[in-house]
């Protein structure tokens, strides 16, 4: 199957027979409770669940009838023929290790940087091994249960089980993205770049609202829905036509005001505030939206601020 994105998945898809029929979960985060229930909501029994923290895996049971809570993650293997492992990353590879496994067993683990290759000793005996990752935000455990459909799911593994994974991410409701070895961790950089950094700079923008009295909830509520009235742009035009701001309209007074704002308030926010300028020049250019005048003569603006 070609890398990159699939269509958007019908419910109708079914399930290759006898591979999933048994779904068992190593870890009971957020992300599992999620997966488990969306997998016994579209019909799958999730059969079993062990967790260093008992009390989490007896939550994720309690909403899936006929799940049991096991002692150990020998023994969710020994009951399942699909197993996740949804451990924090670093348990993954020591996890994995730890098991006796059977040959044909399918064994996914569902984090975004690691490399499937962490499974290497479940692959040694026999198992079939792969990757799956909702690329979602899981924090709250309730908004959590509705994040993943219609999320995109990264899979990485090879036949039968690349088409296994895609038949339960369409079951799902999940849009899905094929990965190639090696290209984890340039994806899950992706991510955060799309994610985590938006916490950073939201976080830099209240600091700036609180200097003046405001409170970090008068903040939130003002910038947030520019934060969503600019996403709705991109879903709309694509990144460069949906991209607002002085730069991308060659305002360079409003530049030269909001560097000398932040020199006064916080000389350390310049380098970030110049350099994020300079590639959203570049943008606005490729977009035809400054000329290569005005774009020099923002990159000397911003150039002059710099430690």
């Amino acid at each position: 199957m070609a890398q990159g994105l699939s269509r958007y998945p019908s419910h109708t898809d079914t399930l290759p027979s006898g591979t999933m029929d048994r779904i068992g979960f190593i870890g009971a985060g957020r992300l599992a409770r999620a997966l488990a229930w969306h997998c016994h909501a579209r019909g799958l029994h999730v059969t079993a669940v062990a967790s260093r923290t008992p009390a989490s895996a007896q939550q994720l049971a309690a909403r899936l009838p006929g799940c049991a809570v096991l002692d150990s993650a020998q023994a969710v293997v020994d009951r399942c023929s699909l197993v996740f492992i949804t451990t924090p990353d670093a348990a993954i590879e020591p996890t994995a290790a730890a098991i006796h496994w059977r040959a044909g067993v399918r064994v996914v683990h569902c984090s975004g940087a690691t490399e499937v290759a962490a499974l290497g000793a479940a692959q040694a005996a026999g198992a079939l091994t792969g990757g799956f990752h909702p690329m979602q935000t899981f924090a709250d455990p309730e908004a959590a249960l509705e994040h993943l459909p219609g999320c995109t799911v990264t899979i990485e593994a090879e036949a039968p089980l690349d088409a296994e994974l895609s038949a339960l991410a369409t079951r799902l409701g999940c849009r899905i993205n094929h990965l190639p070895p090696g290209a984890r961790p340039l994806y899950h950089a992706a991510a955060g770049y799309a994610s985590q950094f938006i916490n950073a700079l939201l976080h830099d923008a209240v600091r700036m609202w609180q200097s003046w009295g405001a409170t970090e909830d008068d903040a939130l509520h003002a910038l947030l829905p520019l934060l969503h009235g600019t996403l709705a742009s991109i879903a709309g035009s694509g990144i460069a036509a949906g991209m607002p701001g002085p730069v991308s309209r060659g305002d360079t007074r409003s530049v030269a005001g909001h560097v000398a704002a932040l020199r006064s308030f916080d000389p350390a926010t310049l380098p970030l505030y110049a350099e994020l300028c300079q590639r959203t020049i570049t943008l606005a250019l490729q977009q035809g939206r400054i000329d290569s005048p005005c774009a020099s003569h923002l990159h000397r603006l911003l150039a002059a601020p710099l430690p």
